[in-house]
């Protein structure tokens, strides 16, 4: 948005704060018109912002899954075969306790790492906010 000086008051070129050969009833029906665009726009960005964040948090729940279905697998499948590897030197309880130590470890950073990217998600239309709260700063100093 432009804005000018006009009788000492900052002005938008949409907006002019003087139109004395205008009727009241269309002042209203502008006035009605420009809220409604407004809000359209307001919605139309909410919605873009709202799906950009749904598609990052898709994103990130699929990392969550693929590591929770990966610590699943690697234990099911290397658990028994290091297990009995480790059982070779070491009494097969012991051996078989570590080894599935290990595959928590790994179970729980690949968690650990998916919710930090959950948890960085920004919240819900951030632009739209602060357009909104531009808008209010800019109706309330123009109020007479």
């Amino acid at each position: 948005m432009t804005r000018s000086m006009a009788h000492g008051q900052p002005t938008d070129e949409r907006y002019p704060i003087e139109r004395p050969d205008t009727s009241l009833s269309d002042l209203v029906s502008d006035l009605t018109a420009e809220v409604s665009d407004l809000f359209r726009s307001h919605l139309q960005l909410a919605k873009l912002e709202v799906r950009e964040e749904a598609a990052t948090a898709a994103r990130a729940s699929v990392m969550l899954a693929v590591g929770a279905l990966a610590a699943v697998l690697a234990l099911a499948m290397f658990s028994a075969a290091l297990g009995w590897g480790l059982a070779e030197t070491m009494a097969a309880g012991w051996a078989f306790l570590i080894v599935a130590l290990i595959w928590t470890g790994l179970a729980t950073a690949m968690v650990l790492m998916g919710r930090k990217r959950i948890q960085a998600l920004e919240r819900p239309a951030p632009q739209t906010m602060h357009e909104i709260k531009e808008d209010q700063r800019w109706l309330t100093t123009h109020e007479r």
